[in-house]
């Protein structure tokens, strides 16, 4: 069976014919955007300021209302613990993962962070080798995710090989060394974010697939949705993602400590292999080396293509990213399609029935859970939460209320609030019922004030000169700093920065602002995303942007279709409003042909068929591989000097082509996030 194999290694386009290529992965947003960010800038200062009196005072309340004497987290995430997890993760000779870095985290909670994200940042710091039940076992906190071990009768079955090649290939091999060594004999990929399937290529390789033929299993639709999210928004989702994943916070108790969901994804090399059989309906049975799984189809909910699945013979259930021992994500503050809260929640409540006789739940990501009452509560409660969520901000919007007007109003009932595994560590409830509100009114709140209002900046001039001038609103910001409101602080202040950018005593009090909000946050992101701000005030944004040339293995391995509407928003409208000239390509290498014009400053494409008359109405065609027409989209190459290259040929005006190529631009995501 011939597969294609996605690796981070490109070939040469003379190569590309074999059936066993090799090509650079492509990578979601939520994870390679932060590699971006990272890749050009150094690690962030810690904070220097401490926990005010009332960030203390906030820290005690969360102590008091919350059930920290249930220590029952504590044991499970323990249990069945074979060998802890080796120190570093190694890629070209340097570390891009210590499991070290955290071992700050431990005893009572500092004063700069959040009690309850403490005790989950603690569960999440477990890094080592587990049994879950007889024949699974779990390699936990070599990266954001779990690597699952189901054993074959002539292997190991993988389940979601982690985010890169190098975490995957340590995790693979710990397992190896205290279980026994096993050779892969299938991989299962439950969704289609990269920290589940990123590794791939560290547990087996192509040729090992080929000869073996080791069967891939993933949902449907799973290779589009892997490779499709960072194409048109991927570099303004990078830039964001730095915020939401303080990718470069230093990892200290006034830094970064996790991200709730797990520790953090690992910044190495990156793989995907396609998959050889896929799971599009629930119910669907396989058995997989001789283990017998029941799968379940839950599209639309944590991942637009996703399954769960239960393995009768140990009455285990593997929930992915279905569920999770947090509040997970109706929306990504990287900025993402709101997921739906009641497709979510109806998918929890089919796997509670469908699997009603689980004693044993495990997942993508945290700790898992043992005894039927267990497991059926937490579905109950995880259906519920994200029920509630969507019900009573529906409520709400029924009644007139505005998306942050119901932020501020709910709240879930204590039997809800008060379960571990609802708590907001990912998401959280505030954006999250945004998102519901997002999901069925728009950005529009109906009210015409906010139908068509000022842009930032113009309206932070006229509010800090309807305010008496900067030094009033200055004073004004340290009276709610000092005061403890640090949410009406951070919105003077704000204004002051944006209508005087170089305003230094607005911006570090700003930025003293948003470190108190970090400390006070329970959700991961929200404390990243405060604490990144807080060192961009102080430091200013990244000296160098992300450079479009990142998105080089990206963008050369996205089917043509996807790159061409990745051109379409990248066109600069004045210099395409009199282009007439239409282009012909023909991507040798992949044997494809599409034309490309412009109509009212839109880029248009369509593919051709080797007898199609549009062929003809080119002005100018082009013969060349995919790969070189992408490099010379990014600068990799400049067109000039390609005339005499085998790669190339021209039938046209070289000078035509190269306007019809000036018309598109190469955004840096480089822009600013805390001034304008």
């Amino acid at each position: 069976m011939n597969k294609r194999h996605i690796y981070p290694k490109p070939i040469r386009a003379s190569q590309s014919n074999s059936p066993e290529r090799y090509l650079p992965a492509k990578n979601l947003s939520a994870v390679i955007s932060i590699l971006l960010l990272s890749a050009c800038s150094g690690p962030l200062s810690e904070s220097s300021s401490e926990a005010s009196e009332y960030t203390k005072a906030q820290h005690a309340k969360v102590l008091e209302a919350l059930p920290f004497e249930d220590k029952q987290d504590f044991n499970d995430s323990n249990k069945g613990l074979i060998a802890r997890a080796h120190a570093n993760v190694i890629k070209d000779g340097q570390s891009v993962w210590n499991t070290q870095a955290f071992n700050f985290i431990t005893g009572d909670a500092p004063d700069t962070v959040n009690p309850s994200l403490w005790r989950q940042a603690t569960l999440n710091h477990q890094p080592g080798l587990y049994e879950v039940t007889d024949g699974v076992y779990q390699v936990r906190g070599f990266d954001l995710a779990n690597m699952t071990l189901i054993e074959g009768d002539k292997g190991w079955i993988v389940v979601d090989p982690l985010t890169t090649v190098e975490s995957a290939r340590l995790a693979l091999s710990l397992a190896n060394e205290h279980l026994g060594e096993k050779p892969v004999s299938a991989i299962i990929f439950t969704h289609a974010h990269i920290d589940h399937f990123g590794g791939a290529l560290g547990i087996v390789t192509p040729e090992q697939v080929a000869e073996h033929n080791i069967p891939i299993i993933a949902p449907e639709g799973f290779m589009g949705e892997a490779t499709s999210e960072n194409v048109i928004v991927g570099l303004a989702m990078g830039r964001r993602a730095g915020y939401m994943y303080g990718s470069a916070l230093e990892k200290s108790d006034k830094g970064y400590i996790g991200s709730g969901l797990g520790k953090g994804p690992v910044m190495g090399t990156f793989s995907i292999l396609e998959p050889s059989i896929t799971v599009s309906e629930t119910g669907q049975r396989l058995v997989v080396d001789g283990v017998e799984m029941v799968f379940q189809y839950t599209p639309e909910t944590e991942s637009p293509t996703e399954f769960t699945f239960y393995l009768p013979k140990v009455k285990a259930f593997c929930g992915a990213e279905l569920l999770s021992r947090n509040m997970h994500n109706l929306y990504t503050l990287r900025g993402a399609k709101v997921r739906d809260a009641l497709k979510w929640s109806n998918h929890i409540n089919e796997a509670k029935e469908l699997f009603s006789e689980a004693e044993v739940y495990f997942g993508s990501h945290h700790w898992p859970l043992w005894g039927n009452q267990a497991i059926q509560t937490f579905l109950s409660k995880q259906r519920d939460l994200y029920k509630y969520i969507h019900d009573q901000t529906v409520r709400m919007i029924n009644n007139g209320l505005t998306s942050r007007e119901i932020a501020e109003q709910i709240r879930l009932p204590k039997s809800l609030a008060n379960y571990w595994p609802n708590r907001g560590y990912y998401g959280s409830l505030k954006h999250n019922a945004k998102a519901v509100y997002q999901f069925y009114m728009g950005w529009y709140d109906g009210n015409p004030a906010n139908l068509d209002p000022l842009p930032p900046a113009q309206s932070a001039e006229k509010y800090v000169k309807a305010m008496g001038g900067a030094e009033s609103v200055l004073k004004q910001g340290r009276e709610a700093y000092s005061n403890g409101d640090y949410r009406w602080a951070a919105e003077l202040l704000n204004h002051l920065v944006f209508a005087e950018p170089d305003h230094i005593k607005a911006k570090t009090l700003l930025a003293e602002t948003y470190t108190q909000l970090g400390y006070q946050a329970e959700s991961g992101p929200w404390r990243n995303v405060y604490l990144t701000a807080t060192h961009e005030l102080n430091n200013g944004a990244p000296e160098e942007g992300i450079d479009i040339k990142v998105m080089e293995q990206v963008l050369k391995n996205t089917g043509a279709e996807k790159f061409f509407t990745s051109m379409a928003v990248r066109v600069i409208p004045e210099k395409a409003e009199d282009q007439t000239t239409k282009l012909k390509i023909h991507f040798t290498d992949i044997n494809e042909r599409y034309l490309l014009w412009f109509e009212n400053s839109v880029l248009h494409h369509k593919f051709l068929e080797d007898t199609d008359a549009a062929a003809s109405e080119s002005d100018i065609s082009m013969k060349i591989t995919h790969d070189l027409f992408v490099d010379i989209l990014i600068d990799n190459k400049d067109i000039m000097d390609l005339v005499t290259t085998d790669d190339l040929n021209v039938e046209g005006s070289l000078i035509d082509l190269v306007q019809f190529l000036l018309v598109f631009e190469k955004p840096k995501g480089d822009f600013e996030v805390v001034v304008p």
